[in-house]
């Protein structure tokens, strides 16, 4: 059985960083990354960027040696990720700030309003009411990063925090702040409008929940295989005949349901911001499928049905 040496370069000054002698031709790049690691203790596996030319695509840790188009004698370029941080850790940070955050404009902890509504409650039902969705929403949240989803990558650039928690935690600030106010006034169409969003919040959270499970049912645990996602036996899952990323649709759609049971401006610029975030990444995941899978269905838009 032929070995392989591979030498390791910098992607961006092309200088020497690591020579591998008597590589098994069925190495895989995680486990070339594990070798390059012992030698720079500084650069674990995850903040590796492993590629066959300096501006490339990463490998992926599973690509095997020998089916790579390289000689006995391979070159590959390194990039640093930078530190990294796991997705599951990032989520629950991201997800337990908005719900904090919002039971203390809620409970209206001193120093937020005027002294003399310190700890008050308000005298509107809908505002008990939009703090139960907003934690019922964060709680889920919380619950499914624990339970139920499998990420293809373990970690993710540190600076990510951040700006995430920044995005997070700062919306559900502002939007705390206008909804639990001494101050804050039902909307216009008054209970009919409000039993509406609760029925749209509810009916959005369920199907969103139920994309998940299918999405997760879609991979084994440990593994990154990748399958084409069609409707379940659970009605909420038969909009994927129409959409690549149900998911953002019913989560579109819950926070619409949202909107409309606070009426409340900073409620519809996170929905909008949101939207269009979740539009950019269901664009590239539709794309993706697309070009994965021959035999995608064409009639599947990636957010919203026919339209975007």
């Amino acid at each position: 059985m032929k070995h392989y040496e591979v030498e390791i370069l910098d992607a961006k000054t092309k200088d020497k960083l690591c020579f591998l002698d008597k590589v098994e031709p069925n190495a895989t790049i995680g486990e070339i990354k594990s070798m390059f690691h012992k030698s720079h203790p500084q650069w674990y596996p995850a903040r590796q960027s492993i590629r066959l030319d300096p501006k490339g695509k990463s490998l992926k840790d599973e690509d095997v040696l020998q089916y790579l188009p390289v000689g006995t004698t391979a070159t590959f370029y390194f990039r640093d990720l930078g530190a990294q941080i796991s997705w599951v850790t990032v989520f629950l940070t991201e997800y337990a700030g908005p719900l904090l955050i919002y039971l203390m404009f809620y409970f209206r902890v001193p120093f937020i309003y005027a002294s003399k509504y310190d700890f008050t409650t308000s005298k509107h039902w809908v505002v008990h009411l939009a703090c139960m969705c907003h934690s019922f929403h964060y709680v889920k949240r919380l619950l499914e990063t624990l339970f139920v989803h499998r990420f293809s990558h373990g970690t993710m650039p540190l600076r990510n925090i951040f700006k995430n928690c920044t995005y997070y935690w700062g919306f559900a600030a502002w939007m705390a702040y206008y909804i639990n106010h001494p101050l804050y006034t039902p909307p216009i169409y008054g209970e009919q409008q409000i039993r509406l969003a609760l029925i749209v919040f509810l009916f959005c959270q369920i199907g969103n929940f139920s994309i998940h499970i299918a999405l997760r049912n879609l991979r084994p645990p440990g593994s990154k295989t990748r399958k084409i996602p069609y409707p379940t036996k659970n009605p909420f899952t038969w909009i994927f005949l129409l959409v690549s990323c149900p998911n953002y649709t019913y989560e579109l759609g819950s926070w619409l349901g949202f909107t409309l049971m606070t009426q409340c401006l900073p409620v519809a610029a996170f929905t909008l911001v949101g939207f269009i975030q979740m539009t950019v990444w269901a664009k590239g995941k539709h794309r993706s499928y697309l070009k994965e899978f021959r035999d995608y269905p064409t009639l599947r838009s990636p957010i919203l049905p026919f339209i975007l």
